[in-house]
């Protein structure tokens, strides 16, 4: 099977219980949602205010643009520091 391997960083990482997580390759969207199945609301919270990164480019939730067998996303929480 063709699978995207996801990254989870910060919050979402705390609020999946991991830090990382491979679901099957498709549109950036069905992908997002495999993700987000069975887990918390807290993770889907933090899912939707994430900035995504797919192979080092930055990709639109809802776009149904594909993530090929092998990509690796990045979710990055928003965060604060200086």
């Amino acid at each position: 099977m063709s699978v995207v391997t996801i990254r989870l960083f910060a919050a979402a990482r705390a609020a999946a219980g991991t830090a990382e997580v491979t679901v099957p390759a498709g549109p950036v969207s069905e992908v997002l949602g495999r993700l987000a199945e069975g887990r918390s609301a807290r993770f889907a919270e933090v899912l939707s205010v994430s900035s995504l990164m797919a192979d080092g480019t930055r990709i639109d939730p809802g776009s149904d643009s594909p993530l090929a067998a092998g990509a690796v996303v990045d979710v990055l929480p928003p965060f604060a520091g200086g």
